[in-house]
Protein backbone atom coordinates (compact mmCIF):
# COMPACT_ATOMS: atom_id res chain seq x y z
CA UNK A 1 0.00 0.00 0.00
CA UNK A 2 1.59 3.35 -0.92
CA UNK A 3 1.89 6.21 1.64
CA UNK A 4 0.41 9.48 0.71
CA UNK A 5 2.67 12.97 2.13
CA UNK A 6 -0.17 14.40 1.88
CA UNK A 7 -1.72 14.75 5.43
CA UNK A 8 -5.03 15.39 4.56
CA UNK A 9 -8.24 12.94 4.62
CA UNK A 10 -11.55 14.08 3.23
CA UNK A 11 -14.78 12.72 5.46
CA UNK A 12 -17.12 12.07 2.64
CA UNK A 13 -20.34 14.17 3.90
CA UNK A 14 -21.88 16.94 4.99
CA UNK A 15 -24.06 15.01 7.27
CA UNK A 16 -23.54 17.28 10.73
CA UNK A 17 -24.01 14.19 12.93
CA UNK A 18 -21.77 11.85 10.39
CA UNK A 19 -19.31 14.89 10.56
CA UNK A 20 -19.43 14.97 14.68
CA UNK A 21 -19.33 11.50 14.93
CA UNK A 22 -16.31 11.29 12.36
CA UNK A 23 -14.12 13.42 14.01
CA UNK A 24 -14.61 12.52 16.95
CA UNK A 25 -13.93 9.01 16.12
CA UNK A 26 -11.11 10.21 13.69
CA UNK A 27 -8.77 12.16 16.36
CA UNK A 28 -6.23 9.48 16.52
CA UNK A 29 -4.76 10.09 12.92
CA UNK A 30 -2.58 12.75 14.44
CA UNK A 31 -1.42 15.36 12.34
CA UNK A 32 -3.86 14.49 9.88
CA UNK A 33 -5.99 17.78 8.60
CA UNK A 34 -9.93 16.24 8.33
CA UNK A 35 -12.16 18.01 5.69
CA UNK A 36 -15.53 18.03 4.67
CA UNK A 37 -16.61 18.71 0.64
CA UNK A 38 -18.92 21.58 1.92
CA UNK A 39 -15.27 22.64 3.82
CA UNK A 40 -13.76 22.51 0.16
CA UNK A 41 -16.32 24.15 -1.58
CA UNK A 42 -17.06 20.69 -3.29
CA UNK A 43 -20.94 20.59 -4.54
CA UNK A 44 -21.50 17.10 -6.07
CA UNK A 45 -23.93 14.71 -5.42
CA UNK A 46 -23.35 10.74 -5.89
CA UNK A 47 -25.64 7.95 -6.78
CA UNK A 48 -26.00 5.41 -4.54
CA UNK A 49 -26.58 2.78 -7.12
CA UNK A 50 -24.96 -0.16 -5.47
CA UNK A 51 -26.30 -3.13 -3.79
CA UNK A 52 -25.20 -3.28 -0.63
CA UNK A 53 -23.85 -1.02 1.85
CA UNK A 54 -19.83 -2.05 0.60
CA UNK A 55 -20.72 -0.84 -2.84
CA UNK A 56 -22.86 2.31 -2.12
CA UNK A 57 -19.37 3.00 0.32
CA UNK A 58 -17.05 2.28 -2.24
CA UNK A 59 -18.67 4.42 -4.69
CA UNK A 60 -18.87 7.73 -2.74
CA UNK A 61 -15.07 7.41 -2.05
CA UNK A 62 -13.78 6.67 -5.33
CA UNK A 63 -16.00 9.46 -6.94
CA UNK A 64 -14.35 11.70 -4.36
CA UNK A 65 -10.73 10.85 -4.62
CA UNK A 66 -11.00 10.95 -8.43
CA UNK A 67 -12.46 14.75 -7.87
CA UNK A 68 -9.99 16.40 -5.57
CA UNK A 69 -6.75 13.61 -5.65
CA UNK A 70 -7.13 13.21 -1.55
CA UNK A 71 -7.97 10.10 0.57
CA UNK A 72 -11.19 9.87 1.41
CA UNK A 73 -13.05 7.76 4.05
CA UNK A 74 -16.81 7.38 2.98
CA UNK A 75 -19.37 5.29 4.93
CA UNK A 76 -22.65 3.73 4.25
CA UNK A 77 -24.63 2.43 7.07
CA UNK A 78 -28.40 2.10 7.73
CA UNK A 79 -30.71 -0.05 9.94
CA UNK A 80 -32.05 -3.88 9.77
CA UNK A 81 -34.96 -4.61 11.43
CA UNK A 82 -35.68 -8.25 10.80
CA UNK A 83 -39.61 -8.60 10.85
CA UNK A 84 -39.93 -6.28 7.67
CA UNK A 85 -37.18 -8.35 6.03
CA UNK A 86 -34.49 -6.54 6.45
CA UNK A 87 -35.99 -2.82 5.52
CA UNK A 88 -34.87 -0.23 5.42
CA UNK A 89 -31.17 -0.96 4.79
CA UNK A 90 -30.17 0.55 2.13
CA UNK A 91 -32.59 3.43 1.69
CA UNK A 92 -33.01 4.17 5.58
CA UNK A 93 -31.53 7.57 4.79
CA UNK A 94 -34.49 7.85 2.17
CA UNK A 95 -37.11 5.86 4.17
CA UNK A 96 -40.20 7.90 4.33
CA UNK A 97 -43.33 8.24 1.89
CA UNK A 98 -43.27 12.13 2.16
CA UNK A 99 -40.35 14.52 -0.40
CA UNK A 100 -38.23 16.61 2.25
CA UNK A 101 -38.67 14.15 4.89
CA UNK A 102 -36.59 14.65 8.21
CA UNK A 103 -35.46 11.83 10.83
CA UNK A 104 -38.76 12.38 12.80
CA UNK A 105 -40.75 11.01 9.73
CA UNK A 106 -38.58 8.50 9.04
CA UNK A 107 -38.97 7.19 12.56
CA UNK A 108 -42.88 7.59 12.45
CA UNK A 109 -42.80 5.96 9.01
CA UNK A 110 -40.93 3.35 10.33
CA UNK A 111 -43.09 2.19 13.01
CA UNK A 112 -46.23 2.95 11.15
CA UNK A 113 -44.82 -0.23 9.02
CA UNK A 114 -43.81 -2.31 12.37
CA UNK A 115 -47.52 -1.57 14.05
CA UNK A 116 -48.98 -4.92 14.57
CA UNK A 117 -46.08 -6.90 14.00
CA UNK A 118 -45.02 -9.53 16.35
CA UNK A 119 -42.34 -8.52 19.08
CA UNK A 120 -39.54 -7.75 19.90
CA UNK A 121 -38.33 -6.43 16.95
CA UNK A 122 -34.76 -7.19 16.65
CA UNK A 123 -32.68 -4.76 14.56
CA UNK A 124 -28.98 -4.05 13.75
CA UNK A 125 -27.02 -0.97 12.68
CA UNK A 126 -24.20 -1.37 10.23
CA UNK A 127 -21.88 0.67 9.16
CA UNK A 128 -19.19 -0.41 5.98
CA UNK A 129 -16.33 2.35 5.84
CA UNK A 130 -14.01 2.87 2.31
CA UNK A 131 -11.36 4.35 2.24
CA UNK A 132 -10.11 5.57 -1.08
CA UNK A 133 -5.98 6.33 -2.59
CA UNK A 134 -5.07 7.64 -5.52
CA UNK A 135 -4.24 5.02 -8.00
CA UNK A 136 -4.91 2.07 -5.46
CA UNK A 137 -7.56 -0.38 -4.51
CA UNK A 138 -10.25 0.88 -2.06
CA UNK A 139 -10.26 -1.05 1.69
CA UNK A 140 -13.41 -1.90 3.87
CA UNK A 141 -13.91 -2.56 7.06
CA UNK A 142 -17.46 -3.09 8.85
CA UNK A 143 -19.19 -2.61 12.23
CA UNK A 144 -22.04 -3.90 13.67
CA UNK A 145 -24.77 -3.07 16.61
CA UNK A 146 -27.23 -4.82 17.45
CA UNK A 147 -30.77 -3.89 19.30
CA UNK A 148 -34.42 -3.71 18.88
CA UNK A 149 -37.16 -0.76 17.86
CA UNK A 150 -38.89 0.74 20.72
CA UNK A 151 -41.98 2.74 20.15
CA UNK A 152 -41.26 5.57 22.37
CA UNK A 153 -38.67 7.87 21.60
CA UNK A 154 -36.21 8.52 24.00
CA UNK A 155 -33.10 10.43 23.90
CA UNK A 156 -31.79 13.59 22.41
CA UNK A 157 -28.22 13.39 22.05
CA UNK A 158 -28.43 11.24 17.84
CA UNK A 159 -29.78 11.68 14.86
CA UNK A 160 -31.29 9.45 12.42
CA UNK A 161 -32.90 5.93 14.14
CA UNK A 162 -31.08 6.58 17.24
CA UNK A 163 -34.04 7.95 19.56
CA UNK A 164 -36.03 4.29 18.65
CA UNK A 165 -32.77 1.70 18.83
CA UNK A 166 -32.80 0.37 22.10
CA UNK A 167 -29.85 -1.94 22.95
CA UNK A 168 -31.11 -4.05 25.27
CA UNK A 169 -27.97 -5.12 27.66
CA UNK A 170 -27.14 -1.07 28.37
CA UNK A 171 -31.12 -0.65 29.12
CA UNK A 172 -30.94 2.51 27.15
CA UNK A 173 -31.65 3.82 23.29
CA UNK A 174 -28.59 5.01 21.24
CA UNK A 175 -29.86 8.83 21.93
CA UNK A 176 -29.59 7.70 25.26
CA UNK A 177 -25.71 7.50 25.28
CA UNK A 178 -23.18 10.23 25.78
CA UNK A 179 -20.77 10.69 23.01
CA UNK A 180 -18.03 8.82 24.44
CA UNK A 181 -20.61 5.95 25.22
CA UNK A 182 -21.81 6.06 21.91
CA UNK A 183 -19.05 6.43 19.75
CA UNK A 184 -17.30 2.93 21.41
CA UNK A 185 -20.70 1.22 20.87
CA UNK A 186 -21.84 2.07 17.83
CA UNK A 187 -21.79 0.66 14.60
CA UNK A 188 -20.11 3.56 12.79
CA UNK A 189 -17.55 3.54 15.99
CA UNK A 190 -16.36 0.01 15.16
CA UNK A 191 -16.43 0.26 11.57
CA UNK A 192 -13.95 3.26 12.04
CA UNK A 193 -11.93 1.19 14.88
CA UNK A 194 -11.49 -1.52 12.19
CA UNK A 195 -10.16 1.16 9.37
CA UNK A 196 -7.92 2.76 11.75
CA UNK A 197 -4.72 0.54 11.15
CA UNK A 198 -5.24 1.09 7.28
CA UNK A 199 -5.53 4.54 7.94
CA UNK A 200 -2.48 5.18 9.78
CA UNK A 201 -0.63 2.80 7.47
CA UNK A 202 -1.59 5.14 4.49
CA UNK A 203 -0.34 8.41 6.64
CA UNK A 204 2.79 6.73 7.88
CA UNK A 205 1.23 6.78 11.08
CA UNK A 206 2.21 2.93 12.02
Amino acid sequence: MQRILQKKLLIATNNPGKVKELRQLLIGLAGVELVTPGELGLKMRVEESGESFAENAGLKARAYTQATGLVVLADDSGLEVDVIGGAPGLFSARYSMKPGATDADRRAYLLENLAGKPHPWTARFKAVIAISVPGDDIKYAEGVCEGEIITEERGTNGFGYDPIFLIPKLGRTMAELSDEEKNRMSHRGQGVRAAMPTLQEIFGLD
